[in-house]
């Protein structure tokens, strides 16, 4: 178990390092993907700051959803969140899929998002 954690560990601060040579300064697309739920925050590295949220567990995501863990959930969350960055001023960002692979529901996530208006 704790190699699976280094080795995830690992992927992430590969993955972010890579994002500060590339990201010129844009606000970068955080997702995080429990066996439950997926979040999704857009975070002005510079400013350290928050611009934009939205989770699985909103309640007007939640009762529209089936699981929160499905593809369907992550497109919801991913229009969401474009939605709510485009409304902060927000147009283009960084996709940081920290240690996740691109597929799935990382993917769905990040689909909806350009689809919503955003620019990666």
């Amino acid at each position: 178990m704790a190699k699976n954690i280094e080795a995830a560990e690992r992927r992430l601060a590969r993955v972010r390092r890579s994002l500060k040579k590339v990201a010129n300064g844009r606000p970068r697309l955080s997702v995080f993907r429990s066996s439950k739920q997926i979040y999704a925050q857009v975070i002005d590295d510079a400013k350290g700051v928050t611009v934009a949220a939205a989770s699985s567990l909103e309640k007007d995501l939640k009762a529209s959803l089936k699981t929160g863990a499905d593809k369907a959930a992550a497109e919801a969350v991913g229009k969401l969140v474009a939605e709510r960055a485009k409304a902060a001023g927000v147009d283009k960002v960084v996709f940081d899929r920290g240690a996740y692979m691109y597929h799935g529901r990382v993917k769905a996530l990040a689909d909806a998002a350009r689809e919503g208006g955003l620019d990666f």
